[in-house]
């Protein structure tokens, strides 16, 4: 290929709109998880134990969805856990593995974090591109995610 027409490549400018999106919407919604004393990870680590069955999840599937070591995320969880959003417990099928609980006062900190979360998400992201938009983004990131991230979906039963 050309040199001169290498530069001029859309794939370029899609991926490069990609990574300047995502920096941006963080710099917009940083204010709603600061204000609440989280980090972005803090809330990230909440929200997925929120949304998932009993509010909990293995510590292994935490790691993965969270994009940590195994490492990274029991120093996560031991800063919620100092913090009463979190509690570890102990699998009773598999000795070696534990589960990463939220708490009431967890949950709570999440509710008082999402109306100034969810504002900023509609203001930035959501709401900019309309239903059908939307729709059409969040099954193309579905399709991206599915196929760079293929652990990300699955949960150990």
């Amino acid at each position: 290929m050309d040199p001169k027409h290498l530069f001029d490549d859309p794939r370029l400018t899609a991926v490069g709109l990609l990574y300047e999106a995502h920096d941006g919407l963080l710099a917009q919604l940083e204010q709603s998880w600061k204000s609440n004393g989280l980090s972005g990870l803090d809330l990230n680590a909440l929200l997925r134990l929120s949304r998932s069955p009993g509010r909990k999840l293995r510590m292994t599937d935490l790691a993965v969805q969270t994009n940590l070591s195994t490492s990274g995320v029991t120093r996560l969880v031991d800063r919620l856990e100092r913090n009463g959003f979190v509690r570890r417990e102990a699998d009773p099928g598999d000795r070696r593995s534990s589960y990463a609980v939220l708490t009431a006062a967890g949950a709570t900190r999440v509710a008082r974090v999402l109306p100034a979360y969810l504002e900023l998400v509609d203001r930035w992201f959501t709401g900019l591109l309309g239903p059908e938009r939307l729709e059409q983004l969040t099954a193309g990131l579905r399709i991206i995610r599915d196929a760079t991230r293929p652990e990300a979906t699955q949960i150990t039963e």
